[in-house]
């Protein structure tokens, strides 16, 4: 999995939680659960997703490394196998 694939994987399982995302405004290094005005219920749907799309392994120890499009990106790609 290259970054670019990692970050539309990203966006697309944000897009399952939040249909009406708007990644326009929405910085490569922006906190996104602000942005986007996520809860923790949210979030978590968006992890789960990110597993299931990614086949991925997320652990709760994870999630930190999930707050950005890039770091999220860049956690996919260290993590794929």
């Amino acid at each position: 999995m290259n970054r670019t694939e990692a970050l539309d994987l990203v966006k697309e399982s944000i897009a399952r939680t939040i249909p009406d995302a708007d990644f326009t405004a929405l910085g490569s290094d922006d906190a996104f659960r602000d942005a986007l005005e996520m809860d923790s219920l949210d979030f978590l749907s968006f992890v789960e997703a990110l597993s299931e799309r990614t086949g991925i392994r997320i652990d709760d120890e994870d999630t930190p490394q999930l707050t950005t499009l890039s770091s999220s990106a860049d956690f996919l790609v260290a993590h794929a196998q």
